[in-house]
């Protein structure tokens, strides 16, 4: 009886350790992605509206620098292109799940999410800049003078991280928002005095002609450099290497750098030398 008990627990083992290193095996870890994502002929990116990377223009139409990247991308791979919108703070686990298959949404690399999610080669070289009315200019000139004044960026983003990072901002009450276009929209109420967001976003959103021509960057205050790629399931191989080789035949035949130019991220080009 002991000796049957014995041989059962053996076995029992030996069939948890094959399980898990064929769970664990490189081809499989490779290929079960790519192989799900071909065969619904679907590549589905998961976005937030984020001007000048996937927006709705006067016609109901979603375009931005992002939106026809994807499109590009997902022909030279084969599959069709669509787009879900997501909460930002719950990015990761729509990732996990499988209700999208990228985050392709003017996503910052960091440290941090490398531990739960892969990343394509870098695009776009950014940073995280402090907005204002034009009201305030001379209060707010350097980010000591910034001492106590209240905050919002958007909840879970580079923003609260440059925010949290920074030993004067840190100290200051914060609002967080469910996006970075609900950041400027805090800052032009009053609801806030300062609003941090990417530089891409707050350059192509305010100013003469725009809704929000009260607001400015304070130029001589500049958070966080940083680099924005497209974010794909954590050992998703397979899947990092075919983007990576669409991207590179986008830069050589000069189809990344026209979107580029075309939405005004040439100053933030990141394959120029």
């Amino acid at each position: 009886m002991i000796m049957k008990k014995f041989l059962s627990v053996v076995l029992t083992a030996a069939l948890t350790l094959g399980l898990c290193a064929c769970s664990g095996s490189s081809e499989s870890s490779d290929k079960i992605d790519w192989d799900y994502i071909a065969d619904k002929g679907t590549f589905v990116a998961g976005i937030t509206l984020y001007e000048p990377m996937n927006y709705y223009d006067e016609n109901g139409e979603l375009i931005g620098f992002d939106t026809e990247f994807t499109k590009a991308v997902c022909e030279k791979l084969g599959v069709e292109a669509k787009f879900q919108e997501i909460e930002w703070e719950k990015k990761e686990i729509e990732l996990n799940a499988k209700t999208i298959d990228a985050i392709w949404n003017g996503l910052t690399v960091s440290d941090e999410r490398r531990e739960n999610m892969a990343f394509s080669k870098s695009y776009v070289r950014n940073k995280q800049v402090v907005v204002i009315n034009v009201a305030n200019k001379d209060k707010y000139t350097d980010e000591a003078s910034m001492a106590g004044a209240s905050c919002a960026a958007e909840s879970g983003s580079a923003g609260q991280t440059a925010i949290e990072s920074s030993s004067v901002l840190s100290k200051n009450n914060f609002i967080g928002t469910n996006a970075q276009k609900d950041v400027l929209l805090e800052v032009k109420s009053g609801t806030v005095e300062l609003g941090v967001l990417d530089y891409v976003m707050a350059n192509a959103s305010i100013g003469e002609g725009t809704d929000y021509s009260d607001l400015m960057i304070v130029e001589s205050v500049e958070l966080a450099p940083e680099e924005y790629a497209i974010g794909l399931r954590k050992g998703d191989v397979q899947t990092v290497e075919k983007i990576n080789s669409a991207i590179d035949e986008l830069v050589a035949d000069g189809t990344l750098k026209a979107l580029a130019e075309k939405y005004g991220l040439a100053d933030v080009y990141a394959f120029d030398n």
